[in-house]
């Protein structure tokens, strides 16, 4: 026997034992005597890359692919150990190279479907998911990753198929399950989400992602202490599970009732969870005075996203000469919004396969002298990457509506309206106030023209909201109540996601009569794509705000589109949002101060129709000229507070 075959049966005998210490071993001594043997770098490879010497083990897959072109396994461990170091562009092209010499080799195909997807081309991923499902039609993991795919490429239906598929084979797979309720929710079907979430819990009780996204589902209904309960028992399955410990945070803002100290204590727990996990922080260097200020925007939401909408005409009127932004996307997904404006940005990092630590690496090595959080305790977060302190200078804003609860979280903006002085005790940042309005809202791109005030042809007044159900509460029902009891002749209009399903308008109908309103009056209505959303405001008079967790993207789409707003004060940053927003409009007159004086407000503005219409003519115009809109203005006193606040550091 030959030199070559010893060592290939004795190769492949450690490989199949899984015994890789001592296939390096041996590899190693093999190639002393075969040194252009192309399976012994590749099996030298193999073992190296498990045994943690990944320097040995990328040489060695390289020098495979030399002495091997046409092996596709020799071009896939070299695309593994590319991408592994983050060559995507070179992991690519060997996958697609092993791909090509097999194409029923699975191992590249799934490699190449991951790495398409990460790098935000979830479509072409899909296709390869697809490819490797064809090849093995009754792996339940393979069709979990297929749908998973799907749902990055934002195809909820396609998904939703695959994910059953999965589970017809495996009906106890708490993956599919899980993950086809989450597709279900996007879908608009929560009733059936929930039956999902907890047949998935039934096989895997201790899975924490699923208490927490069940929890978020029950949230969005309202059914708010069901909802906490699901966060708390994730993170006692999973302490380390950030995104249990911001669901908790954010549906704490929900619920009725809940002081804003309350709220604080629970943040700071929280921002000593994040504390703990940092390692060394990263050395910053000082600031020359006179250099151009680098801000630093974290979030995920630079997209058709209520944060998009808001930022978008403010970076396109930004003062780049004096302040240079850097987007860190904590999310691949990108769109026609993204699209608009990236070229804002002096840098656009895509971060979300970054690690806490990495990240913070990575803008403590970009020189960020102010790094902005705008999303808070909402999705798609990195709050944890401000615990090691990147910046000289952090700054939470836009995206959330109380503490963070991270002590190294120096600022939070707002303005005088959202925050009193007395209330800033409230905040473990300190308060930057602006000096007109925290917020500017940029006009919807979709050409909606504003429509006669529907109580003009119908002779009677429609109310409207259309909030989320989790915002709706018992409270604002019965406040309701008391608005529809007011005005006899009256309709009331709802519309949000959850009202897709008939399951949901039953229960929504029996919260509606156990507050007293006549469910002969009301109609609901599912969720629309976004032109349908703003073409809907013609079928309503005045919108009806709900709290303590108020409007925000609704009220100025609203305002927009001709129809005024009834907010109600509250006595927190979140429950003041609607109040910040009428003033920054110059609409203070629908601001109520009291429950009795939000009935009054309502009644008066649907007393007169012809003054309805009136308003409704001229609102858009008026709007367009306030603070609320007014992006070249607000975008220099954004860059102003940020300059001052690098200057002070």
């Amino acid at each position: 026997m030959s030199a070559e075959q010893d060592a290939a049966r004795e190769i492949a005998a450690l490989y199949q034992q899984k015994r890789f210490p001592e296939l390096e071993a041996a590899a190693r001594r093999w190639l002393e005597k075969l040194p252009k043997s192309g399976i012994l770098w590749k099996a030298f490879g193999v073992a190296c890359a498990v045994n943690g010497k990944k320097a040995d083990a990328m040489q060695a897959k390289q020098r495979a692919v030399e002495l091997l072109p046409k092996d596709a396994e020799a071009h896939s461990n070299l695309a593994n150990a590319l991408y592994e170091i983050h060559r995507t562009a070179d992991a690519e092209k060997h996958f697609r190279r092993a791909i090509a010499l097999d194409a029923k080799a699975i191992p590249p195909l799934k490699g190449l479907a991951l790495l398409l997807t990460q790098d935000g081309r979830a479509k072409e991923g899909a296709t390869f998911r697809a490819r490797v499902c064809a090849l093995q039609p009754k792996d339940v993991s393979a069709l979990n990753e297929w749908g998973n795919a799907l749902r990055e490429a934002q195809d909820m239906p396609a998904a939703k198929v695959v994910y059953e598929k999965a589970i017809a084979i495996d009906p106890r797979m708490p993956e599919a399950l899980s993950n086809l309720a989450n597709t279900l929710v996007d879908l608009g079907s929560p009733r059936e989400a929930e039956r999902r979430y907890r047949e998935a819990l039934a096989v895997q009780p201790g899975r924490a992602e699923i208490h927490s996204n069940l929890g978020n589902l029950l949230k969005s209904q309202g059914r708010h202490a069901e909802a906490l309960a699901c966060h708390r028992e994730a993170m006692r399955l999973l302490p380390e599970f950030a995104g249990a410990h911001t669901n908790y945070l954010l549906t704490f803002n929900h619920v009725p009732g809940i002081e804003p100290q309350q709220i604080k204590a629970e943040a700071i727990e929280y921002g000593r969870w994040a504390d703990s996990l940092v390692k060394t922080r990263p050395a910053l260097d000082a600031r020359s005075a006179g250099d151009v200020v680098r801000v630093g925007f974290v979030t995920g939401d630079l997209r058709r996203h209520p944060v998009g909408y808001f930022l978008e005409s403010t970076l396109q009127h930004w003062p780049r000469e004096r302040v240079h932004l850097t987007a860190y996307a904590t999310s691949p997904f990108e769109d026609a919004l993204t699209a608009r404006v990236k070229p804002c940005f002096e840098r656009w990092r895509t971060v979300h396969a970054m690690s806490d630590e990495q990240l913070a690496r990575v803008v403590s090595l970009d020189g960020i002298d102010v790094l902005v959080d705008l999303a808070g305790h909402t999705a798609l977060n990195r709050l944890p990457i401000f615990a090691w302190r990147p910046a000289r200078v952090q700054a939470t804003w836009l995206g959330y509506f109380a503490t963070t609860g991270i002590e190294q979280m120096d600022w939070l903006l707002t303005d005088d309206v959202s925050i009193k002085r007395e209330e800033e005790a409230n905040f473990t940042e300190r308060i930057w106030r602006l000096p007109g309005t925290r917020l500017c809202f940029s006009p919807p791109e979709e050409a909606v023209d504003v429509a006669q005030a529907p109580a003009a042809r119908n002779g009677f007044v429609t109310f409207g909201s259309f909030q989320n159900l989790g915002k709706i509460n018992d409270d604002v029902l019965a406040l309701w109540s008391r608005v529809l009891s007011e005005m006899p002749g009256s309709r009331l209009r709802v519309q949000n996601v959850q009202l897709a399903e008939s399951e949901m308008q039953e229960v929504f109908r029996e919260r509606l009569a156990a507050a007293g309103i006549d469910t002969q009056r009301v109609t609901m209505h599912g969720r629309v794509n976004r032109e349908g959303y703003l073409r809907a405001h013609a079928e309503v008079d005045i919108l009806l705000d709900t709290f303590p967790f108020p409007g925000g993207t609704t009220t100025c789409e609203a305002l927009w589109m001709g129809v005024p707003t009834i907010a109600l004060a509250g006595t927190t940053l979140l429950s003041r949002q609607g109040e910040s927003l009428l003033t920054a409009a110059g609409l203070a007159q629908w601001i109520a101060r009291s429950e009795d004086d939000y009935v009054a407000k309502a009644a008066l503005l649907a007393s007169d129709i012809d003054a309805l219409a009136a308003i409704r003519a001229q609102l858009r115009e008026q709007v367009k000229l306030s603070a609320l809109f007014d992006a070249p203005r607000f975008a220099r006193e954004l860059a102003d507070a940020f300059v001052t606040m690098s200057l002070r550091a």
